[in-house]
């Protein structure tokens, strides 16, 4: 749990994919995703989501000493530093699975559970929808799953771009398919199936 002593707080890493903003609590990371608008339009959704505003990881905290940054903030920064290094580790292509501690207090019930099937989907492999909703226990709930997708908090973390429609084609990944191609051609090499050209019918999908 957040409190006055150690707010949540954030860090802005560069990534091949653009600027990745990565929100710490006390518990973990509570959402690391990349952003292509302002920064301050990022964190104050993130504020509405946690009800408090972050602060900069390198912002001097008043508990801080004067010789040295608190306990607290050091914590904070192990967090950060663990994350850039394994995400760096992603893109140079030598990490396959992430092993981060995550603050799930932003998802709920079975979007948790959905996302916890993700996390299980190996590296440079893809499932549906569908097949994620029978990995969490609930097969008819396809929909539920890209929900779950669709709202994540954590990108990359949790490979939500390993989840694809059923007839293939890889969906709209929060409206930009380009970074979803992007991270599964890293996985896979560019052999990735285009989606599905206008005005060209597409396979009915049993999913989403």
């Amino acid at each position: 749990m957040t409190s006055p002593e150690h707010p949540p707080r954030y860090r802005v890493h560069p990534s091949p994919i653009g600027d990745i903003l990565i929100v710490a609590t006390a518990d973990g990371i509570v959402t690391l995703h990349p952003f292509d608008g302002p920064l301050h339009g990022e964190i104050e959704r993130v504020a509405l989501q946690l009800r408090e505003v972050p602060l900069p990881a390198d912002e001097t905290h008043a508990t801080s000493s004067r010789s040295g940054r608190s306990s607290g903030a050091a914590a904070f920064d192990d967090v950060f530093d663990r994350a850039i290094t394994q995400l760096e580790e992603y893109f140079d292509g030598d990490r396959e699975r992430f092993d981060l501690e995550l603050d799930w207090r932003l998802v709920r019930g079975f979007h948790r559970d959905a996302l916890e099937a993700v996390r299980d989907i190996p590296y440079g492999e893809t499932a549906s929808y569908g097949e994620v909703a029978i990995a969490a226990g609930i097969p008819r709930a396809a929909r539920a799953v890209g929900t779950a997708c669709a709202t994540t908090p954590f990108s990359i973390v949790v490979p939500v771009h390993r989840v694809v429609r059923a007839d293939g084609s890889l969906g709209e990944y929060g409206g930009r398919p380009d970074l979803k191609r992007f991270l599964l051609e890293l996985e896979q090499g560019p052999a990735i199936p285009e989606a599905p050209r206008a005005g060209v019918a597409a396979p009915k999908a049993a999913g989403v």
